[in-house]
């Protein structure tokens, strides 16, 4: 399931533990299989097991900026081009790291991977209400801290 490791690779920016986290996910799920009652779909009880495996991660250690953007930039933009988003890329994933970790959890969720907000909120463990609340605090925080780095 790419989610998983997209998911994992997203919260704590380096692929070797992202690879970890999904190791262990997948080790998680083997041990339990034989008792497991599915009260939800497997991919959202997995994805909420490798969430709390990178809080975890994340309580060990400082936060990192991820070593690549998510995504490839245009190959026919003039190399100037390029450059400027890369840049903003990697402004805008600086920004995402600096964000409460549940408001970081809730928009890589839902705006990145592209989750709905009944599935995020399931595997975040919160009410859709909480989740909604949570994007809204984030992207109202990521636009202030944008506008400001503009203005400067």
């Amino acid at each position: 399931m790419p989610v998983i490791f997209r998911v994992s690779y997203r919260m704590l920016g380096d692929r070797a533990e992202a690879e970890d986290v999904t190791q262990e996910t997948f080790l998680r799920a083997w041990k339990i299989m034989p008792r497991w009652q599915p009260n939800a779909k497997f991919s959202t009880w997995a994805c909420t097991v490798a969430l709390n495996l990178c809080r975890d991660r994340l309580r060990k250690k400082k936060p990192v900026l991820m070593d690549e953007p998510p995504e490839q930039v245009d190959v026919a933009l003039r190399p100037e081009q390029a450059l400027a988003s890369r840049q903003a890329v990697s402004r805008i994933e600086a920004e995402i790291a600096c964000l409460p970790i549940r408001q970081k959890e809730a928009l890589e969720l839902c705006a990145i991977d592209g989750m709905g907000n009944i599935e995020a909120a399931e595997i975040m463990g919160v009410s859709i209400h909480a989740l909604e609340s949570l994007l809204a605090r984030a992207r109202r925080s990521l636009r202030a801290r944008l506008k400001q780095e503009m203005d400067q």
